[in-house]
């Protein structure tokens, strides 16, 4: 059986959106007030003489100067988030200097524009506060060189998008496959983790039965079931090897209950209809010998295949769970950083599947709120 554990730890694929830490330096406010109303802990150099109505006038003059400073507070919310995730004191956040500025854009950008929009709102917030713009033209030119570096390698990497397995798709597999036979009961409980885990296929799936190993592949032990804070159930995936994981590193698949298509009901059904040891692939079936047999990808797209063709989709070939469950949730308004996290995608690779979401949008939108 998959283990049962519970837990007290929050998971990333929550609905709620990151926040900064809270701050009496940034009171809660709209976003177009953020710029004036955000400040740091040190005191700006005076900019006026020191006259009440000369320093009015050049507040209202501060604030008549720009004209969309709800963009501005999108992007200045973003730059406390990053300061936020690497413990930047709040001394060093304003002034911002050239290092922390520079880092910052190539962390943020989920494109090379984004960047360049998100450090103009940095500047005018500098301003506003009474500070002098942060970068210099040096600077400028050193930080363009790295975005047009990171502009290159997007290029790059752009290859044709895979279409997304989409919500029909996946409510007509379910419904095609048996779900109290061993094969199908395994083929659906991958179908469904890898479209709301936002797995890659090949972290579901084996290449072959020899191929399995517990050192590379998810076994039952690795699985665990639990409550967050909300009391919520959900389910955590240990991957002992992954794409985009460092070596000995284990990144985490968190799942949620969603309806009809549930991955945690899957994942107990495969645990009722083939239970195992712990040491055991935990996407496995049991072949007419009794033998527990690991899913090979070959197999189980074949399953998947026939029932997409017969709904006169084609074939899964390109067809990308991953890409279909982040557009899921985009569609569902997740905050977009926390599908980024959830999906263990760095900046760069993420901005292929937000264009991926674009072009599929409204199927998503039409058919999500159905669930």
């Amino acid at each position: 059986m998959l283990p049962h554990v519970q837990t007290t730890h929050a998971h990333p694929t929550s609905h709620t959106p990151l926040h900064t830490i809270s701050s009496p330096l940034r009171p809660p406010c709209k976003a177009s007030e953020r710029i004036f109303l955000w400040r740091g802990v040190n005191s700006p150099p005076p900019s006026t003489i020191d006259d009440p109505v000369i320093q009015f006038i050049a507040s209202r003059a501060s604030r008549a100067s720009l004209r969309d400073t709800a963009s501005y507070g999108a992007g200045l919310r973003k730059f406390h988030l990053f300061c936020d995730i690497f413990s930047i004191p709040e001394s060093n956040r304003l002034p911002a200097s050239f290092e922390l500025l520079h880092s910052f854009a190539l962390w943020a950008p989920i494109s090379v524009s984004v960047a360049r929009k998100y450090l103009s709102a940095i500047r005018a917030w500098h301003i506003a506060q009474g500070w002098l713009p942060p970068l210099s033209d040096v600077h400028h030119d050193r930080i363009n060189w790295s975005l047009r570096g990171l502009e290159n390698l997007q290029s790059s990497r752009r290859k044709p998008l895979r279409p997304p397995i989409t919500l029909p798709m996946l409510t007509a597999i379910k419904d095609s496959l048996l779900l109290s036979d061993p094969f199908d009961a395994c083929v659906w409980a991958m179908a469904s983790c890898a479209f709301f885990g936002m797995m890659r296929f090949g972290e579901v799936a084996v290449s072959s039965r020899a191929a399995f190993t517990a050192s590379k592949h998810l076994t039952r032990a690795n699985a665990f079931f639990g409550f967050d804070l909300r009391s919520s159930p959900y389910a955590r995936l240990d991957l002992p090897s992954a794409k985009t994981a460092r070596a000995g590193e284990i990144q985490s698949v968190f799942l949620n209950e969603q309806g009809d298509l549930c991955p945690l009901a899957a994942l107990h059904n495969l645990a009722r209809i083939v239970p195992a040891l712990g040491s055991d692939p935990l996407f496995s079936w049991r072949d007419v010998r009794g033998d527990i047999r690991p899913m090979a990808k070959v197999r189980a797209l074949e399953r998947i295949n026939s029932i997409l063709i017969g709904h006169g989709w084609g074939t899964s070939f390109g067809h990308s769970f991953r890409i279909g469950g982040a557009s899921f949730y985009l569609a569902k308004k997740v905050d977009p950083e926390i599908v980024r996290i959830a999906g263990r995608w760095k900046s760069l690779a993420y901005e292929t599947y937000i264009r991926a979401f674009e072009q599929i949008s409204s199927q998503h939108m039409a058919n999500a709120s159905s669930l």
